[in-house]
């Protein structure tokens, strides 16, 4: 079985993550260890204790879900002898995931990855004012629709510099546009009357993936040139290319594009059987990636590891 390794995003946090991996495995407890030493911060009794509204900040969540997969990675390397140079075909992540990815593939390590993580959810949250950007996930359009609704309602805008453009490329009839508030609820509107069977707005703080966030893609250009990326063991499938790459300064690059570029999830999972893969295994997250595969290829096989047993099971086939 050929494996793409694939990794969640945010959204997936939540209270009580990774707490029974550390109880259950030393080498998950090093990570969390490692991560809080790194941030200067107790992020892990934030992750176990919560509360809530500290979790979900931007600034916290994402390096919170990247270290609740690095500790099932590094689980999986102590009892199973993972190697993704040897059990990897390639590597990919959803947004924030990419970084992840990256990381268990050895192309950054840990603490640089907590560090860059922080400095992208601060840079994030702080690239426009709380309450005037906005997101909302078109529930029924393809990519096409939600590109003409988008496009539509910045045309029809009265705002000066109108923002709306396709953030994330979900999977099939879920795609997701991010920009300006006024043009994004205007966005909405239209796709009511294009047939779309749901807009849903997100709970955000930001307008990510957007035009908008070029303040946070300056700020990760200055944080990844101060950084060492080493090629990883298995390729990465960029975000915002749905293409493979090992070369550490594009690999760089891409970053910084991400920021402000579409997250292209279902195109990068499409292409995934034409680079040998045959099944896909999520390293946390809910399962709310291998939901995403399910719809875009039903031929892939899927795993998704989240518990104790999950990983145990998942180990003894390695």
């Amino acid at each position: 079985m050929t494996r793409a390794f694939i990794f969640p995003g945010q959204g997936s946090q939540a209270v009580g993550m990774g707490k029974i991996l550390a109880e259950a495995f030393a080498a998950a407890r090093a990570v969390f260890e490692e991560v809080d030493d790194a941030l200067s911060q107790n992020l892990s009794r934030v992750m176990w204790e919560g509360p809530e509204a500290d979790l979900v900040l931007t600034e916290n969540a994402q390096p919170a879900i990247m270290a609740a997969s690095l500790a099932i990675i590094r689980v999986l390397q102590r009892e199973g002898g993972l190697d993704l140079s040897q059990q990897a075909r390639l590597v990919a992540g959803h947004s924030l995931g990419e970084y992840s990815a990256l990381c268990a593939a050895g192309a950054f390590t840990l603490a640089d990855t907590a560090h860059l993580l922080k400095t992208r959810g601060l840079a994030m949250q702080g690239a426009v004012p709380v309450g005037e950007g906005a997101m909302s996930a078109l529930i029924g359009a393809d990519i096409a629709l939600a590109e003409e609704i988008a496009k539509e309602a910045v045309a029809l805008a009265i705002e000066s510099n109108p923002t709306c453009v396709v953030a994330n490329d979900n999977a099939p009839g879920q795609v997701v546009i991010s920009g300006l508030k006024a043009t994004v609820d205007r966005a909405g509107e239209i796709a009511k009357t294009k047939g779309v069977k749901r807009v849903l707005p997100l709970a955000v703080s930001a307008p990510f993936h957007c035009p908008m966030m070029q303040p946070a893609a300056d700020k990760m250009a200055e944080a990844l040139a101060k950084v060492v990326i080493r090629p990883p063991a298995a390729p990465v499938v960029a975000n915002v290319t749905a293409v493979e790459t090992n070369e550490p300064e594009t690999i760089r690059r891409l970053l910084v594009e991400q920021v402000t570029g579409r997250v292209r999830w279902r195109e990068s999972v499409l292409g995934f059987r034409a680079l040998g893969v045959d099944a896909t295994v999520e390293i946390g997250g809910n399962k709310v990636l291998t939901g995403m595969v399910k719809r875009i290829d039903k031929e892939l096989a899927t795993v998704s590891l989240d518990s104790p047993a999950d990983i145990e099971a998942f180990a003894k086939g390695l």
